[in-house]
């Protein structure tokens, strides 16, 4: 029996879930189609999917096609939801990317393409919603040609497009139009079967085109495109035949040390945590302690309390999960999202689409729920790291990491639903960096000054090359400091860094630690945490940063002469666009645009091209902002509160007396 790990993917309505149902009662997993209208799919779990009509976590379902084992991963496809789609593209050995007959090739289904093919990731296009009004079948090829791929070939043909009783039939040997394109997109790629071509046409025979289909899907060459309708059903059996032909099945040793990766994380009803792990290579059993590292390299381990894996569109418990499957363990407390199990090595993050580049302060509407609001986003964070949950102690405040409005409708409705903390939100805004704009370095020393800890610390602060991240260095002595001193300094640095002097986290940068010392009966770790934050910041501002903002890549089409209007409202929105492309009544631009202002540009857009102009967007980095620098609230440790901060933690120092002001 073979595995196949399979994803569906889509832009947000294409009918991913609708598709994801279908498949199961084709294969006989299920007895009758749910419908995401009326919240009965099988994946669409959550209360909040089920009301919402979309998915928002990732889901695994199981099925059997002959003597494949298919382990269907549905995503969300709203690009709120991004990072579901990211932690689930390591696992999968081929992808299913659904686009709609109607709306066609959408922004979403451009990012997640080039992102597959990034990634090698043999991936079929299953064009869905064939019986719905205005289903295209050649303007759409054309489309999907022009802007997903040129290397494509329908499998089909599809007639009564638009109505109910729409049907795709596949092509066959017989047809000579299938025949040609197929031989002309195969041999693009492979010399050798042109060559054969060229020697003799009549030899390079249906059989060998169908198994040269096969090899140049697998290695993410080419994409071929099935028409259909998964709400009736319409060309499914002929994508069964290409999930199955088509794609190639999970490899790896289950004799080898296991070896698998956490992609997923959630909780039990009763709160245990359980993780989601595809196993890559050997097997991990029930009641065995397994180890597991993060991409920061913690190591942790734990005791296997159960195993289950997914069967037949349920999930059943098993002694062990093997490789090439994918399985639910219990029992491993501090397991995260991207920790590799057993003998793996984790990947330092995934990083395949931008990071969220909004945030926004959580509320509790009632003061006696803080308490509970940390530890529910403590559990979405367990579930969704990327949002990134950071506390002020000092302000009482909390904030999180966005993608859109969407998501944080979705937090707050999650946060009332499962944990009974109503929230509100403060505006959103965007998440800009700091880099140091020069050198920097300040010290202060035991005994000196107004420096109430028992601690001697110097820090220099240099500028690095743009993504390098922040790197810590030492110029003293490893024996100067007990390990346990030095390692205070170190990991009090890269939390101090997480807001610099303009509030925003402080990258691409290297700290040296050029000063060090304390009184060996008396100094303590917290002497050195409480004061290297100071001894930094003051670093940095003698270095100087500059606050660096989010920009997206813009690809704007719209109506040849409706592109002067736009000219005035890109300008106003702070976008750079190149030169316009005309092609007959349609004209193209691309540029860089703030990404705080790209939702404003959607919002316009329609407006300003009679309802006919497109935008795609994707993260291009950082630039220096111009004109003043936007400041989040100032930090605890920043130094224009010195003495508000001194205050605060000599306290937590017994026997020291606050300095004089």
């Amino acid at each position: 029996m073979h595995t196949l790990n399979l994803g569906i993917l889509a832009h947000v309505d294409a009918g991913k879930t609708s598709l994801t149902e279908r498949l199961l009662h084709t294969a006989g997993a299920i007895d009758a189609i749910g419908s995401v209208d009326d919240g009965s799919t099988q994946t669409d779990s959550l209360a909040l999917e089920r009301r919402r009509g979309i998915t928002i976590k990732s889901a695994v379902v199981s099925f059997t096609l002959g003597t494949t084992t298919v382990n269907l991963i549905d995503t969300p496809g709203h690009p709120d939801f991004i990072a579901e789609v990211e932690r689930v593209l390591g696992v999968l050995d081929g992808a299913v990317l659904v686009v709609s007959a109607v709306e066609g090739v959408q922004a979403q289904t451009r990012v997640l393409l080039r992102t597959l093919r990034r990634l090698r990731i043999p991936t079929l296009l299953f064009v869905n919603k064939t019986d719905r009004p205005g289903a295209r079948y050649s303007s759409l090829l054309t489309s999907i040609t022009e802007r997903l791929s040129a290397d494509v070939v329908a499998m089909g043909t599809a007639r009564d497009l638009g109505t109910r009783t729409a049907t795709s039939t596949p092509y066959t040997g017989a047809d000579p139009g299938f025949t040609d394109a197929l031989t002309d997109l195969l041999t693009r790629h492979d010399d050798e079967l042109l060559g054969a071509y060229v020697d003799d046409p009549a030899g390079l025979t249906h059989a060998r085109l169908l198994g040269a289909l096969a090899d140049q899907t697998g290695r993410c060459l080419v994409h071929p495109v099935f028409f259909g309708s998964a709400a009736t059903g319409a060309g499914i059996d002929a994508l069964v035949d290409g999930i199955t032909g088509l794609l190639p099945t999970a490899t790896g040793d289950p004799e080898a040390p296991a070896r698998g990766t956490v992609f997923k994380v959630d909780r039990t009803a009763n709160g245990e945590r359980t993780a989601y792990v595809r196993m890559v290579e050997g097997a991990v059993r029930a009641r065995e302690v397994l180890r597991f590292r993060s991409p920061d390299g913690r190591e942790s381990e734990g005791k296997v309390a159960a195993v289950s894996v997914f069967e037949n569109g349920g999930e059943v418990p098993v002694s062990s999960v093997r490789a090439g499957r994918i399985g639910r363990l219990k029992g491993l407390a501090g397991v995260r999202i991207g920790d590799s199990v057993g003998a793996g090595r984790a990947e330092a993050g995934y990083r395949h689409f931008a990071p969220p580049t909004l945030e926004t302060v959580v509320v509790p509407r009632h003061p006696e729920d803080r308490g509970a609001l940390h530890v529910a986003l403590g559990r979405l964070a367990e579930q969704d790291p990327l949002i990134a949950v950071r506390r002020d102690d000092l302000r009482g405040e909390v904030s999180l990491s966005l993608y859109g409005e969407v998501q944080k409708e979705v937090v707050q409705a999650t946060l009332a639903d499962e944990f009974g903390v109503d929230v509100s939100f403060r505006e959103t805004t965007t998440i800009c960096r700091e880099r140091p704009a020069g050198t920097g370095a300040a010290a202060e020393f035991i005994g000196t000054g107004p420096n109430p800890f028992l601690a001697t610390v110097g820090l220099r602060v240099d500028p690095a090359p743009y993504g390098s991240g922040v790197e810590f260095r030492r110029a003293v002595e490893l024996g100067s400091m007990p390990p346990s001193l030095m390692r205070a300094v170190e990991e009090t640095v890269r939390a101090t860094l997480s807001q610099g002097v303009h509030g925003w986290q402080v990258t691409d940068c290297v700290v040296t630690q050029t000063h060090s010392g304390y009184n060996s009966v008396s100094s303590t770790a917290g002497d050195f945490r409480g004061l290297t934050p100071l001894v930094l910041m003051d670093a940095l501002r003698r270095a100087g940063t500059r606050v660096y903002e989010p920009m997206h890549r813009f690809r704007l089409e719209a109506p040849t002469d409706a592109f002067g209007a736009l000219v005035p409202v890109l300008a106003r929105l702070g976008a750079e666009p190149g030169p316009p492309e005309t092609h007959g009544a349609l004209c193209t631009v691309e540029g860089e645009i703030p990404a705080a202002r790209v939702h404003e540009l959607q919002r316009l857009l329609p407006g300003s091209t009679r309802g006919e102009g497109v935008l795609e967007s994707s993260f291009a980095g950082h630039r220096p902002v111009t004109g003043p620098a936007p400041r989040r609230p100032r930090t605890d440790h920043d130094p224009l509160h010195r003495e508000e901060y001194l205050l605060r933690t000599v306290r937590r120092v017994a026997g020291r007396t606050p300095p004089t002001t």
